[in-house]
């Protein structure tokens, strides 16, 4: 994996099952844009993908057991263990990224709405089992 000459301090890598189909649901969703793609020897699962969404850039892999599984998507463990938290300048914004994810698959658990710490926020599950968490700080009134 090559970087460019600034490369992120700290770069998600998730893990799927179904990485040709995850690519797809992050372009339609997010309008991510993935900048590399290596498939596996079976030409049927990801080895390594590079997209970039948000302004930011993640790596994302198909699952693969047999190398010893130790990054595992989260369906394989009841559940994800992070949530990937995106800030975007305007609440119309939040609102305007969770009905694209959702109208492309994604179920929202918790709708976008005013919170006490002075944004507007909202988390989706994505159809690989990732948390999406969009945060905009509401204008001051």
């Amino acid at each position: 994996m090559a970087f460019g000459p600034n490369p992120p301090a700290l770069q998600p890598h998730l893990c799927v099952k179904g990485g040709v189909e995850a690519i797809a649901f992050y372009e339609q969703a997010f309008g991510a844009e993935c900048t590399m793609k290596q498939m596996a020897e079976d030409n049927l699962r990801i080895m390594h993908a590079n997209l970039t969404l948000f302004g930011s850039e993640i790596m994302l892999h198909d699952d693969f057991p047999e190398f010893g599984g130790h990054i595992r998507p989260p369906h394989g463990h009841g559940g994800a263990s992070i949530a990937l938290n995106v800030n975007l300048p305007t609440p119309a914004d939040v609102d305007a990224a969770i009905a694209r994810a959702e109208a492309a698959g994604a179920t929202v658990f918790m709708p976008a709405s005013d919170v006490f710490w002075g944004a507007r926020y909202g988390r989706l599950l994505d159809p690989f089992g990732h948390v999406w968490a969009f945060n905009a700080p509401l204008a001051d009134g």
